[in-house]
């Protein structure tokens, strides 16, 4: 209660202190804005793959937003319902029809007040992040109060207190959080570059049931940045620590294995025109944090609240190159956060270290490699390991070197060819290199895949808004599926209408499954085709689509979740106003 009232308080006093240091110059009007969004789903039998839908084929989520603003106010509500049901593996908490989300906010030059639910990210989120994303079934929205103060263009402070959304509730765990931004050379009026720094604490309160628990009750978490740029160069620093907590063990806590975490990333980059070069390296140990230390667990699902990434306090995305291309999209890496000793697998890791880099160079036009419109290229290679450490299976326990590599989980090298060939047609080559150890990366089956992957994609342009394109590829694989072909066809009949087709042809299997990395009910030599069309007109979208649902990883800047096989018609609405 005393939370509340302070919160009040410090409301009432940012309304008094906006009112006083601006007068009104016009007519404050009234505006009323928001957005509808459904994605429903009707499951079919499929018996070539022996899946049968299932007792409610039809399922839906739906996402109703409604937003009010009157000078420095703003309010709004988010209605949610999964009915009968939701998509087929989302978080078994939505489940109804039910306000999501609510908020109402001050804001005026220097002051930006929140109560009710906020999303909120400090830095590069490895310690702090809430975000939405409702292909990937995640809102992990903050229920509280934040307070943002701006003294002047090169000081930013805020703080903020709430406890994570999870389903229609919020977690057990209470969140503390502060974070500042100093632009240190716009301050001492140095020009020709740019220095800013920053400082960020976030605290996780949670009981414990723990008998003389050998952790506080609350973790503290800070973490330090710099961000400089002068002409063509930029370089990014962050470090992160964690202080000592319980480290999940079999899905429980062990109250004599407590580790700190840590996190340290580095990004630096050169560019000017037609060449650019960016370098990422982060290196992890401990870094899963989550409001609620134990997961909860889902009897009717065999899963727990970390499948659906639920009640989770940062942001650690895989850095690797995020392909458009299908095939380029099977073997998807999972940033590796946590710590797992696992005795009965033999499976033990403690983290990641590892990076990427990105070249670009354009070719000019009117040269021998240019052509008359030019030429651009991409290089990216990605490569990840777990921490080289010491691990003890009994008791567990681990030591790890700091810039010790351990055996690769991952690696990605890939170039792509992009030309354009006329005023109205260009293409797109790609080569791609994979590397995916499964048993590190999932703990599940000790298979190791490699991958060659070649794909082509050309694009037309005709007159009045249409367009075609055609994408070809083809991935050549040692283990698992093994090999896959896939095809994919657009076209825009206008600027409002289009329809695509596509398929991925897998085929060349030897039946053993010692090497399968799944054991999902798929064939093999099997065609996952999906065809459909969009409509636009204005702020409405209606999309529909039927076609087979390879089972395995979605992913969406970077964090993924899993989606079961399925075959069925998809429909999406999506309205803004």
């Amino acid at each position: 209660m005393k939370k509340i009232t302070l919160l009040f308080l410090v409301f009432i006093n940012a309304t008094v202190f906006g009112q006083t240091e601006e007068t009104k110059t016009e007519k404050t009007k009234l505006n009323f804005f928001g957005g509808f969004e459904s994605n429903s789903q009707w499951y079919t039998n499929d018996k070539e793959r022996e899946i049968n839908h299932p007792e409610d084929p039809f399922r839906s989520n739906n996402y109703l937003n409604l937003n009010l603003n009157y000078g420095r106010w703003s309010a709004g509500i988010q209605g949610e319902s999964y009915a009968p049901n939701a998509l087929l593996n989302y978080n078994p908490k939505y489940d109804e029809t039910n306000v999501g989300t609510w908020y109402v906010n001050y804001k005026s030059t220097k002051l930006d007040v929140t109560a009710g639910y906020f999303y909120e990210q400090f830095g590069s989120g490895l310690l702090l992040r809430s975000w939405e994303d409702r292909s990937l079934g995640i809102n992990n929205a903050i229920r509280g109060g934040k307070v943002t103060f701006t003294p002047t263009d090169n000081l930013l402070f805020t703080a903020l207190y709430g406890k994570h959304r999870t389903g229609f509730d919020v977690s057990e765990g209470e969140i503390y959080g502060f974070n500042s931004d100093i632009n240190l050379f716009k301050m001492l009026k140095i020009e020709g570059s740019d220095l800013s720094v920053g400082f960020s604490y976030v605290g996780r309160y949670e009981k414990t049931d723990v008998v003389d628990p050998n952790f506080d009750k609350l973790t503290n978490a800070f973490a330090g940045r710099v961000n400089f740029s002068k002409n063509n160069f930029y370089l990014f620093s962050e470090y992160n620590y964690k202080s000592d907590d319980a480290v999940l063990y079999n899905l429980d806590i062990n109250n004599d294995f407590v580790k700190p975490g840590s996190a340290l990333l580095l990004n630096f980059g050169y560019s000017k025109k037609g060449f650019g070069m960016d370098v990422n390296f982060r290196r992890t140990e401990n870094m899963s944090f989550y409001s609620e230390r134990v997961p909860e667990a889902y009897t009717e699902t065999l899963s727990t609240s970390i499948n659906y990434n639920d009640k989770m306090m940062n942001f650690v995305p895989s850095l690797t190159k995020q392909h458009h291309f299908n095939l380029a999209n099977i073997y998807v890496y999972q940033a590796q956060a946590q710590v797992l000793i696992d005795p009965d697998t033999g499976v033990t890791k403690a983290g990641e270290i590892g990076g990427q880099i990105d070249l670009f160079y354009d070719f000019k036009k009117d040269t021998k490699l240019g052509g008359k419109f030019g030429t651009k290229i991409a290089v990216n290679y990605s490569n990840w390991n777990n921490l080289k450490a010491d691990y003890v299976l009994f008791p567990p326990d681990y030591k790890t070197e700091f810039f010790g590599f351990g055996k690769r989980y991952f690696s990605d090298f890939n170039i792509e060819v992009t030309k354009k060939v006329s005023s109205k047609a260009s293409y797109n080559f790609a080569y791609i290199n994979q590397y995916y150890n499964n048993r590190l990366i999932t703990g599940a089956s000790n298979v190791i895949v490699k991958t060659n992957i070649v794909a082509i994609e050309g694009d037309y342009k005709f007159s009045k808004g249409r367009a075609a394109k055609i994408a070809l590829e083809h991935m050549w694989a040692d283990t698992d599926r093994k090999n896959w072909a896939a095809i994919l066809v657009e076209y825009n009949l206008n600027t409002k209408f289009s329809v695509f087709a596509s398929d991925m042809y897998n085929y060349g299997y030897e039946h053993n499954p010692s090497i399968l990395i799944d054991d999902t009910t798929d064939q093999f030599d099997i065609h996952f085709y999906n065809f459909g069309g969009a409509y636009k007109k204005g702020s409405t979208r209606i999309a529909v689509n039927y076609g087979r649902q390879r089972g395995g990883l979605v992913c969406a800047g970077g964090v993924c979740r899993f989606v079961p096989p399925s075959t069925g018609l998809g429909i999406t609405l999506t309205k803004s106003f």
